[in-house]
């Protein structure tokens, strides 16, 4: 069995995150508020989070490079910043380890090949006055003809310091044929705006469900606000490749009638759309 069949989920379990993801890799996947500094004396003050954890991480080898970094917004939230750089250091170690290991026997069998590499990157996706979206973009080479990427998503609820499941943004009770119709419908916009790009349909490329997309929030056009939802697919996942990845915003007034009372607040306005909306 390949060394990258390791649980990504049960790592990211165990420090009690909440995490979707997705992507298609050439194997099977594995994934207080301190006291803000006062002017003139930042320099001196370490926060929380700077302490327990570092903001990157970079190790490279004859076998395999592997990366993390993280975002400055974890500066306010030391609790999350330590879970995402354990859980990101653990995985990157487990990947070079087994590199090593695999290409050790590569090289018995006489086989070469450039190092392997893995890189994840958190980023944030937008931030309202209860709610922290961090979005992951993977990067991973391990053989074969090009490399895999894939998305992660991790909603944090900045009071409570837990992971949000995204299912929790919406009532239970929440009309998902209209929601799967309505991503549908923005996916396939987003396709017609790319040249070349097949059309959903038949076996292969079908419309995604809303449920079992990875989607983070869009940020808003009103201060403190989540304006939407931005679904994340990695090549491979609506279409061939060649077409690459996909970013698709649904606005919150398509949502809003469904949103749960604890959340409802955190959304108001447009969203904002990033400057490559469909990656």
């Amino acid at each position: 069995m390949s060394f990258v069949r390791f649980s990504r989920v049960a790592a990211l379990a165990a420090v009690g995150l909440v995490l979707t993801v997705g992507g298609c890799k050439r194997k099977e996947d594995k994934a207080e508020t301190p006291t803000p500094a006062q002017p003139g004396v930042a320099s001196a003050v370490v926060t929380p989070a700077e302490a327990a954890a570092p903001f990157s991480y970079k190790t490279t080898s004859p076998d395999a490079q592997v990366e993390l970094t993280l975002p400055a917004s974890l500066k306010a939230q030391p609790d999350l910043h330590a879970q995402l750089y354990a859980a990101g250091v653990k995985d990157l170690k487990a990947f070079a380890e087994g590199a090593a290991a695999e290409r050790s026997e590569m090289a018995e069998e006489g086989v070469s090949g450039p190092p392997y590499a893995r890189g994840l990157a958190w980023s944030t996706s937008a931030e309202t006055s209860k709610l922290l979206s961090l979005e992951k973009k993977e990067y991973e080479y391990a053989g074969g003809a090009h490399s895999n990427s894939a998305y992660g998503a991790l909603i944090w609820d900045k009071a409570m310091k837990r992971g949000v499941a995204p299912a929790a943004l919406l009532r239970k009770d929440a009309d998902f044929a209209r929601l799967d119709a309505a991503l549908c419908a923005a996916v396939t916009r987003a396709k017609t705006e790319r040249p070349g790009a097949m059309p959903l349909g038949g076996e292969m490329w079908t419309c995604p469900k809303w449920r079992e997309s990875t989607f983070v929030l869009a940020p808003s056009n009103q201060a403190g606000k989540a304006g939407g939802l931005i679904f994340l697919f990695p090549p491979y996942a609506i279409g061939p490749y060649a077409e690459g990845a996909y970013e698709v915003t649904v606005p919150y007034e398509v949502f809003a009638p469904y949103l749960a009372p604890a959340y409802a607040d955190e959304f108001a306005g447009a969203p904002v759309l990033r400057t490559a909306e469909t990656g």
